[in-house]
C-alpha cells in the first residue's frame, strides 16, 4: 500500500525525494502518513482538496479489495 501511495504522488510533486509514508496499526485500522515537502502540500491536497479525495478514494478501493480497514493522513 505504501508503494501505491508513492507512485500516486510522487509524479505530481516538484521534490520527489522528500516524498515519505509510514505505516501504523491499531486494532485492525492501518493509518498511513503521508509527508511531502513543504512547497508540495497544495499540490498534494489540489483545490477544496479534491486531489487528496481522489488519492483516499483510489488507496481505500485497493484496501477493499484487501479487505483492510485504511485511513490516510497528510502531513
Amino acid at each position: 500500500m505504501e508503494e501505491l501511495i508513492k507512485a500516486i504522488v510522487t509524479p505530481l510533486v516538484d521534490h520527489p525525494n522528500d516524498v515519505r509514508v509510514t505505516a501504523k496499526e491499531n486494532d485492525g485500522l492501518v493509518t498511513y502518513s503521508l509527508t511531502v515537502h513543504t512547497e508540495d502540500k497544495g499540490k498534494v491536497i489540489g483545490r477544496h482538496g479534491r486531489i487528496a479525495k481522489a488519492i483516499r478514494s483510489v488507496v481505500n478501493a485497493a484496501a477493499t479489495t484487501r479487505k483492510e480497514r485504511i485511513q490516510l493522513e497528510i502531513f
